[in-house]
């Protein structure tokens, strides 16, 4: 009970920090339950998936198999799920009314992944790889979907010369990121080691300024009040 307990927190940490961030109007909590569910979901075709493209990797070197996993294996795979299930369940959604809803929706897709994730890794492997995916592995998947949504939120919202160009960053910037952070871990390289927790930090900075310029970029966020004035 206790490992699951760990799997689960630093997950459900997440989703309440992040509703939280959602300043001017809340989305349905049977919307996001649901962005979770299918998030979760996904881990069933991604393992297909991975396990195919993974037997393409057979003679590879280590750098080449490490970018090959990172880039394609796991990130590609994973983030193009991801990215899917938005489109298909939230894009259209009456409820995607704002842009920063994009990066509430697609981190809660994220996170639904990551818990089936966490809870296995957890399990297997203990109470030490628990307590580090929650420092690590747990928020960067959070992050990807902070960025993947920042972009969709651009995208609903912007005119139809902007909008394909918004969309194609939504998938493709998450995977880059999601990419860099795992080939820094299997490369096994001590030097690109020591870069893993200055781009943790980067990931952070990025996100929270997405999601603060969407919190602030708000449709429903009231208009300032206009300056008194003494003589009217």
């Amino acid at each position: 009970m206790s490992l699951l307990i760990l799997a689960f927190a630093p997950v459900l940490i997440i989703l309440f920090y992040v509703y939280y961030r959602d300043k001017y109007e809340k989305e349905p909590l049977l919307t996001l339950f649901l962005a979770l569910f299918f998030g979760g979901l996904t881990v069933i075709p991604i393992l297909f998936v991975e396990h195919f493209l993974d037997s393409f990797s057979t003679g590879m070197s280590q750098m080449v198999y490490a970018a090959y996993t990172s880039f394609v294996v796991a990130s590609l795979t994973e983030e193009f799920f991801k990215f899917l299930v938005f489109l298909i369940f939230i894009w259209r959604h009456k409820d995607f009314n704002e842009k920063f809803d994009g990066i509430i929706y697609a981190v809660y897709i994220s996170l639904g992944f990551a818990l089936v994730e966490n809870v296995f890794y957890v399990l297997g492997n203990g109470a030490g790889t628990g307590f580090l995916r929650a420092l690590t592995a747990v928020p960067a998947h959070a992050l990807f979907g902070v960025a993947m949504g920042f972009y969709l939120g651009k995208a609903k919202f912007a005119n139809a010369d902007q909008q394909t160009k918004y969309i194609l960053f939504a998938i493709f910037i998450p995977i880059i990121l999601h990419g860099i952070y795992d080939f820094i871990l299997f490369s096994e390289n001590l030097f690109l080691l020591l870069l893993f927790i200055p781009y943790l930090i980067y990931l952070w900075i990025v996100g929270f300024r997405q999601m603060r310029e969407h919190v602030e970029d708000s449709a429903f966020k009231e208009p300032p009040l206009p300056p008194f004035n003494a003589n009217i």
